[in-house]
């Protein structure tokens, strides 16, 4: 008589069988399986579309959004302020943390206001930069630069300090200069932990532009998502999140593209 299997022996027969699927795919069925669940639960667990929307019905009221051409309007707005503000931290960033790692006294005179304004919630200073700076473009740039640019910091100045030291006497001992130790050893070694800073800062920043854009803004994602939510328009305001989710999903995965290219040898 054949015993059965037992419980433990069917889980790890499940485990492999999902491990045979390749990680793309396995990405892919990840997100069907959970828009699914949210299509299920949406038309059958709570029906009401004021307080939620499905995704079918997300997509159709993003088709009429995009049939009207206010859609585009909205993107295009929120794009240029992440991507002014995105890159604007980003290059301060990396140039303040490796100032940072390169000298104790830069690092004492600036690890208090780094260490202050990082802790600062940014809800609380929005409205005051939306006031400096108006409702126009720049004021959601300051956001997403001032919610980007610690991590950055953070991220670039650690990279540096973790370099391998015997890595670093090793090409002292054959007469390296310190410009190439930072360009051959240093800068190398950091690549992994700023691009590491430079994906959480996408998140991040694309939260931003959801803030500023809510509290004052005449256009944008964040304008979107807020006017829909005053009139309990959840199709409209799913459409706005999903946008932002999916550029999320879109700019990360590019970044850990980028990291297998200039990182090869971390193994990803």
């Amino acid at each position: 008589m054949v015993k059965p299997a037992r419980p433990e022996a069917r889980v790890s027969a499940v485990v492999r069988s999902f491990g045979a699927i390749p990680l793309p795919a396995l990405s892919v069925l990840s997100v069907v399986a959970g828009l699914l669940l949210w299509e299920i639960a949406g038309r059958f667990l709570i029906s009401n579309s004021l307080f939620l929307a499905t995704p079918l019905q997300v997509i159709d009221a993003a088709a009429q959004l995009y049939r009207t051409g206010e859609l585009g309007r909205h993107v295009w707005v929120s794009f240029q302020e992440f991507a002014l503000g995105y890159v604007i931290a980003a290059v301060t960033g990396i140039m303040i943390g490796l100032a940072i790692a390169s000298s104790k006294t830069v690092s004492a005179i600036t690890n208090p206001w780094i260490d202050g304004l990082y802790a600062t919630p940014i809800i609380a200073i929005a409205p005051l930069v939306i006031l400096w700076f108006g409702i126009g473009i720049w004021s959601k740039v300051v956001v997403v630069f001032s919610v980007v640019v610690f991590p950055v910091i953070i991220n670039t100045e650690a990279g540096i300090r973790n370099t391998e030291r015997t890595l670093i006497e090793a090409v002292r001992s054959f007469g390296a200069t310190p410009t190439q130790i930072f360009l051959k050893v240093s800068l190398p070694s950091a690549l992994s932990f700023i691009l590491a800073g430079l994906r959480i800062g996408i998140g991040r920043g694309l939260i931003g532009v959801v803030v500023g854009e809510m509290f004052g803004a005449r256009a944008g994602l964040g304008y979107l998502i807020l006017q829909s939510a005053e009139v309990f328009n959840m199709p409209r305001l799913f459409a706005g999140v999903m946008i932002l989710a999916i550029a999320g999903i879109g700019m990360t995965a590019a970044f850990h593209a980028l990291e297998r290219v200039l990182v090869p040898w971390r193994g990803h």
